[in-house]
């Protein structure tokens, strides 16, 4: 299929509610939605971290910035009913795999019931036209598979993260099925991503916050699973492939409500170790990383998504290769550092993406 580009003229004006806003990549999609034009309702618990992009980047005066939890299941409807949003996006969530061993059910209930009471203000709001409900490429059955995953492969889960990201595909197939099967209503599809890395992250046990901490610090970053290949992309890879198919959605109805992969292409899914050694070269002075040879619980050693469906009928396409992706990121770092305007940089990156994904190919 033709490579598709963001419709600028759509999203301006459009009312966007999206859940997560004070996230790493709730506030990237922020940002990027102001900037086509749209306006945005957020709803999401208080930024975690102080560095956050959310904070730097003083995107709070970006949109209406509502202070909630998707956990409380009244919370929503008055927010639907005042905002009136056309499309809602969905990516509050427990997004770490180890805090889900910690804290399991905290991850259920955010991840599966968060989900449910999303979709329940849908159901009850007569403005909703799209909705793209984000879940995880961990929520498929990983079984060692070298071939990447399809939508129609198995979900499922050893882990209590892998497994609730499987509920929240569920109940948007069991919703969707039940209650947005009318072509005139809400169209609803789920979008499953991989792992994305991108300035402004701090999380703990990722890779490469946990990469910036240490070399920031002058320390050695220990490294869990030095072999494990995981699907790497920048931030906004994905969340322009969420933005294509809310378009696809209103604009072709029914055929795209369904479930979604928006992955790198095979030359991205490369090594932990691998990824590390880059971050240590883009970074330079003593930056260095060892493998941490403690007891650690199960990560699934390898994982990649087949893209195939959105490649063909959305026109979606990874824009940036992986060292470019990484390039990116630790120039975000580095700026940081230097104490630039942290909103000029992320605008700055977020521009030059477009402009490339905007670009046709040679």
């Amino acid at each position: 299929m033709e490579k598709m580009v963001i419709d600028r003229a759509f999203w301006r004006g459009r009312r966007v509610l999206l859940t997560g806003h004070t996230g790493f990549k709730g506030a990237w999609a922020t940002l990027l939605l102001r900037m086509l034009g749209a306006e945005v309702c957020g709803f999401a618990l208080p930024p975690e971290y102080d560095d956050g992009l959310f904070n730097v980047a003083g995107i709070a005066n970006d949109l209406r910035h509502t202070i909630g939890d998707i956990n409380h299941a009244t919370a929503l409807p008055p927010l639907f009913a005042s905002f009136r949003p056309e499309i809602v996006l969905h990516m509050a969530a427990q997004s770490l795999v180890r805090r889900s061993y910690l804290q399991p059910a905290e991850t259920y209930m955010t991840n599966v019931m968060g989900t449910v009471h999303v979709l329940e203000a849908i159901r009850h709001a007569d403005s909703v036209r799209a909705a793209v409900i984000v879940s995880s490429d961990k929520c498929y059955e990983n079984a060692g598979l070298a071939r990447g995953y399809v939508e129609s492969d198995p979900l499922g889960g050893s882990d209590p993260y892998s497994s609730s990201k499987a509920g929240t595909e569920l109940v948007t197939q069991s919703y969707r099925r039940s209650y947005f099967s009318d072509a005139s209503g809400p169209q609803v599809a789920s979008a499953r991503a991989g792992n994305v890395i991108g300035g402004g992250d701090w999380c703990a046990d990722r890779l490469v916050p946990d990469a910036i901490r240490a070399f920031r610090n002058g320390e050695t970053l220990n490294i869990r699973n030095a072999r494990s290949v995981r699907p790497w992309q920048h931030v906004l890879d994905p969340l322009l492939g969420y933005l294509l198919l809310a378009e696809a959605l209103i604009k072709q109805g029914p055929r795209f409500a369904e479930g979604w992969n928006f992955g790198p292409g095979p030359r991205s899914e490369v090594t932990v170790g691998e990824v590390a050694d880059h971050l240590v070269r883009r970074w330079g002075a003593d930056a260095s990383w060892v493998r941490d040879t403690g007891e650690h619980p199960h990560e699934a050693a390898y994982l990649r998504l087949d893209c195939t469906k959105a490649n063909t009928q959305l026109g979606w396409n990874p824009t940036l290769p992986l060292e470019q992706a990484l390039d990116l990121t630790v120039e975000w770092y580095k700026r940081f550092n230097e104490g630039a305007s942290m909103r000029d940089v992320t605008i700055a990156q977020i521009n030059r993406v477009l402009d490339r994904s905007e670009t046709p190919p040679s």
